[in-house]
């Protein structure tokens, strides 16, 4: 449709980039108002639901724009000639937009639970829709939060990389966002405490100005009346360019090229072009 309406080619990546983010946002923090304010589910309720949103915003998005729906994974590609950078400031804009867009639905959805919930809209609630050092009640503070950041957007954007790279066995049948959906709850199993695994800038900024926007007054300090909207925008930008760049440090340099990764006759059981 957007072909045939004379679209540019860069305006339909940017549609896709917006409805990717927009249904991950739609599951990610509408998950976390159910289980803090509804009072249904839990922790592992929380990570399987993001899990799920990426899963699901990557497929959206995939055949357009690549499913980057997080500005980390669009500023590494960037940077190591993955991506023109051209692309990269219209691409962040839509990440964010649709990340904004969804966490108003969510915010609106949600009205009467949060109100009855959070009376005031104080940190109680706020990290329903952004992080918090420590989820708003550990012994984390605002460099702890960003050390957190660098490290688990590192671990996502290196084992991306892997997932994508056609010359290190990706994962077939077109099961990579799948993959990469495990790879999110398991970041977010393992690395939720500190930081509230933002891993993504767009995740966090546009639910932030959303909930900013609906009353929530405090929502660009953390509980410690520190200033902590920026570390889950730098932190994730950092770490996503770590840890690309170590993926192609320790394994892509050392892969064979792409037409010798993999014998023809070992993919046939698997994948054969002329049945497909």
């Amino acid at each position: 449709m957007a072909e045939r309406l004379g679209f540019p080619p860069l305006a339909r990546e940017m549609a896709a980039e917006f409805a990717g983010t927009m249904i991950l946002i739609l599951f990610g923090v509408g998950v976390v108002a159910q289980v803090v304010a509804g009072g249904l589910g839990n922790h592992d309720s929380i990570a399987w639901a993001w899990g799920i949103g990426v899963t699901m915003g990557v497929y959206v998005a995939a055949r357009l724009s690549g499913g980057h729906i997080n500005p980390a994974v669009t500023l590494a590609l960037a940077v190591f000639r993955r991506l023109p950078w051209i692309k990269v400031a219209p691409y962040i804009l839509a990440q964010f937009a649709g990340a904004f867009v969804a966490a108003l639905i969510v915010r609106w959805n949600y009205t009467e639970v949060l109100a009855a919930f959070d009376p005031g809209h104080t940190v109680k609630t706020q990290f329903v829709f952004s992080t918090l050092p420590g989820n708003g009640t550990l012994p984390v503070d605002l460099w702890g939060g960003f050390r957190d950041q660098v490290i688990g957007t590192a671990i996502l954007l290196f084992v991306v990389m892997a997932l994508t790279d056609l010359r290190n066995n990706p994962p077939l049948a077109n099961l990579t966002p799948v993959v990469i959906g495990l790879l999110v709850v398991g970041i977010g199993m393992a690395w939720g405490t500190n930081a509230g695994y933002a891993i993504n800038p767009a995740r966090d900024l546009g639910p932030r100005l959303a909930q900013y926007l609906t009353g929530y007054s405090g929502a660009w300090r953390d509980q410690h009346g520190d200033l902590y909207f920026w570390v889950p925008i730098v932190g994730p930008l950092i770490g996503g360019v770590i840890g690309a760049g170590l993926y192609l440090l320790l394994v892509g340099r050392n892969l064979p090229p792409e037409d010798e990764a993999v014998p023809e006759d070992e993919l046939k059981p698997e994948y054969d072009p002329e049945n497909s």
